[in-house]
């Protein structure tokens, strides 16, 4: 244990990966007509295969999923046939990829929703937020709450979009249940005032999130699915009184499952980790196989912790934004690009494939 490092092979349920290095799930805002991800997006992401594992941008399972300008979808035949020739580039440089499946709920505007109609959420409370649309950021729309015989809808809207994503020839998927979208959002009593089986109770809370899980391991296998999840994480306007008893339990219910991995954000989502008293170990104690951890790791942090005992692999967001070759950089302590943070989102190839490796800054 005291040797271990980041650098080393990692066996991920049928995978074997060939370091301990994920990259981040990252929205760029830049899919193409019809929300199908592009020819940038397959470079985008074949530049940086060298991850142990990538976690692709969130991506929407429905129009209804929606809740940004420009984001890539996984429920239609175009779409499905942009996302394989990404996955085909990032297996043609030996690399690993789950694709991230994505509801946004409240977090949405009435110009992305189909027919222009309000984004759904558990309940019609407003999330304090902003999304970006019509190629600038505004509040997001007053939402409603979804009538309880909607609901398996959208659980099958996750169990196709699953399936769409093998079809995509991605490795695995990873259900989004963090960052205060939709399953955060039933998870949480901030977002969450119902009254019936999806709402009150700690037990009824977590029900959609472990609901949609079972509904993608039974599509592709426990070996293919990971959940990402945020427990204090006040992204998108959500909040709980009872993280630590609500998340104990989710997890718990998800080592039940079986899944590949949980894949847990510490603290809030891009900023502090201590931004509220939380017990992280024991999840980390309540789940047998893979933990991904996330937020503000750096190679020193990310070594201790693995050491520690603490987590199996560690995700890193932005830095692999400007550092497409951020595994070899890290492994040997060479200095890291920043960001530009104009090109964050949106846009061309500026920002976003332009980014040079270390080998190709030293041949210009």
């Amino acid at each position: 244990m005291a040797n271990k490092t980041l650098f080393e092979p990692y066996v991920l349920g049928s995978l074997t990966l060939s370091n301990r290095i994920v990259m981040a799930p990252l929205t760029r805002n830049r899919a193409s007509a019809g929300f199908v991800p592009g020819d940038l997006a397959a470079e985008y992401y074949a530049q940086r295969a060298s991850a142990g594992l990538i976690i692709s941008e969130a991506t929407q399972i429905s129009q209804q999923g929606q809740g940004y300008q420009d984001t890539p979808g996984i429920y239609s035949h175009a779409q499905i046939d942009g996302w394989r020739r990404v996955t085909d580039a990032v297996h043609d440089k030996g690399g690993r990829i789950f694709l991230q499946l994505w509801h946004v709920g409240r977090v949405s505007h009435v110009d992305l929703q189909p027919e222009g109609q309000p984004p759904v959420a558990p309940s019609a409370v407003r999330a304090q937020t902003k999304t970006f649309v019509n190629n600038t950021f505004v509040d997001v729309s007053e939402p409603r709450a979804l009538k309880l015989d909607e609901i398996p809808g959208i659980i099958e809207d996750f169990r196709r979009a699953a399936g769409n994503a093998i079809a995509a020839g991605f490795d695995g998927v990873e259900v989004h249940g963090a960052n205060g979208y939709l399953l955060d959002q039933f998870a949480k009593d901030g977002a969450n005032t119902r009254a019936d089986a999806y709402g009150g109770s700690v037990e009824n809370r977590a029900r959609l999130m472990l609901e949609v899980t079972a509904a993608v391991v039974e599509e592709v296998g426990v070996n293919r699915t990971g959940v990402r999840i945020s427990p204090v994480s006040p992204a998108n306007g959500v909040s709980a009184t009872d993280p630590q008893a609500q998340f104990n339990y989710i997890v718990a219910k998800l080592d039940e499952l079986g899944i590949a991995y949980l894949h847990v954000v510490e603290g809030a989502t891009g900023g502090p980790r201590d931004v509220t008293p939380f017990d992280f170990k024991a999840l980390r104690n309540k789940f047998k196989n893979t933990y991904i951890a996330n937020n503000g790791y750096d190679l020193d942090l990310a070594t201790t912790r693995l050491r520690e005992g603490l987590a199996d692999l560690f995700a890193f967001g932005r830095p692999f934004i400007a550092n497409p070759d951020l595994v070899e950089r890290l492994k040997m302590g060479a200095p890291l690009v920043n960001l530009n943070p104009a090109t964050l989102y949106g846009g061309s190839s500026a920002g976003y494939t332009d980014y040079p490796t270390m080998a190709e800054s030293a041949r210009r």
